[in-house]
């Protein structure tokens, strides 16, 4: 038996019925994705656009594929019903992304007249061509069903023509002014390196939108001209439709995602530096914090950051502010950083601190050091912590200083 290779056009037009789930899919994901943050934080504008723009995007996708064509005409019992309403569909997506591109490259606070000339414009030409196209396909005679090639098959139909010159149209100019003001804004200062990365994605995924337009228009001329390129509509268009949606998916996704995911990712790194002085802590104290079974990392951080504290600060009048300033000094004789060496010398201190309360009752102390440095500093406290030769290298040169010994020029 042998199996004959498809070409790309005939390996698109096998898949062709379901080939647009593929976009449809990825844009649920993301959408998915972002859930979460949009009902969190739905009183941000920005992030509802996103959530709208995505619904929107999948929405086409879902639309255009052939057998959802097949049910919306049948349900409305309009051959062709479809058409209009995927490029309504479509038009309103180009709209939407030539809205939320001005709004975010300009910000939310921006109110001048010119911004809002731009919104203004933008909605009042794509509503009237949605509305002109639905006005022509009225007059249009399209009787014949067509699920894949209507485009092409009524390229020179009266008025359906118009139908279709309007949304293509429409498409690309969008495409056209929303690719200039993204890459516009890529090479501005100063921009986070995460947006700048989701601002290029969408850069290319709006290059490919640029590419289908290109195809599209190509295989509607050679249809006026009396060619026949349908494979063009049929077979290159929707692979780069596909990766458009992608590609625009993971640019709007990006940089939210990103930040959420480098929040979290200073918050687990804050819980692992605080851990060694948490568990010199809880030594102290003789128990931890209680375990909370659905703590997020943010509230495990605020509850370690605050018992570190809370024990901390009677722990402070054992401190000896003698031995403490010997250790800083120890600690810059032995060529540390100003920064490392308080830190260090802190830690010392804090470690014969426990040393002290441990031989003697809690109310023993007699100290009463000043301790917001102590206290804010946690953090370089605990990371000095893991540093114990220099520790042990510390309280032996101020040991050898205390018995007489100077410290080394």
């Amino acid at each position: 038996m042998t199996t004959v290779a498809l070409t790309p056009a005939e390996f698109v037009n096998q898949f062709y019925p379901n080939f647009w789930w593929i976009p449809a899919g990825v844009l649920a994901a993301a959408l998915a994705i972002k859930l979460p943050s949009i009902i969190r934080l739905w009183k941000d504008p920005m992030l509802r656009a996103v959530g709208g723009l995505l619904v929107l995007a999948c929405a086409v996708f879902v639309f255009v594929a052939p057998s959802t064509i097949a049910r919306v005409n049948r349900l409305t019992g309009v051959a062709n019903f479809s058409g209009p309403w995927v490029y309504s569909l479509l038009t309103a997506f180009c709209a939407f992304c030539l809205l939320l591109i001005i709004s975010w490259r300009n910000g939310l606070s921006d109110r001048s007249d010119r911004t809002r000339r731009a919104m203004r414009g933008v909605v009042a030409v794509y509503s009237s061509v949605i509305v002109a196209m639905w006005v022509l396909f009225a007059l249009a005679d399209v009787p014949v069903e067509r699920l894949r090639d209507l485009d092409t098959y009524y390229a020179n139909t009266p008025y359906m023509r118009e139908v279709i010159v309007l949304y293509l149209l429409a498409h690309t100019v969008a495409a056209l002014v929303t690719n200039g003001l993204i890459w516009n804004w890529v090479r501005t200062d100063g921009l986070d390196s995460l947006l700048r990365w989701g601002l290029k994605f969408l850069g290319v995924g709006y290059a490919a939108q640029l590419f289908f337009d290109a195809a599209k228009i190509s295989a509607v001329v050679a249809r006026w001209s009396g060619r026949n390129l349908d494979w063009l509509s049929t077979a290159v268009a929707p692979p780069l439709a596909c990766l458009s949606a992608v590609l625009i998916a993971v640019g709007f996704i990006l940089p939210h995602a990103g930040q959420y995911l480098h929040g979290r990712w200073h918050v687990r790194l804050a819980l692992h530096e605080l851990r060694p002085l948490y568990l010199l802590m809880k030594t102290v104290n003789g128990t931890g914090v209680p375990f909370l079974l659905r703590a997020t990392p943010e509230l495990r951080l605020v509850r370690r950051e605050t018992f570190i504290r809370d024990v901390l600060l009677p722990l402070a009048r054992h401190i000896d502010e003698d031995r403490r300033e010997r250790f800083h000094e120890a600690a810059l004789t032995l060529g540390h950083p100003p920064d490392l060496a308080k830190a260090l010398a802190a830690t010392a201190a804090i470690l014969d601190a426990a040393d002290a309360r441990n031989r003697t009752r809690e109310d023993d102390g007699t100290g009463a050091p000043d301790t917001t440095d102590l206290l804010r500093e946690i953090g370089a406290v605990s990371r000095a912590l893991r540093r114990t030769e220099d520790l042990r290298a510390i309280r032996a040169l101020a040991r050898d200083h205390t018995d007489g010994r100077s410290l080394p020029a």
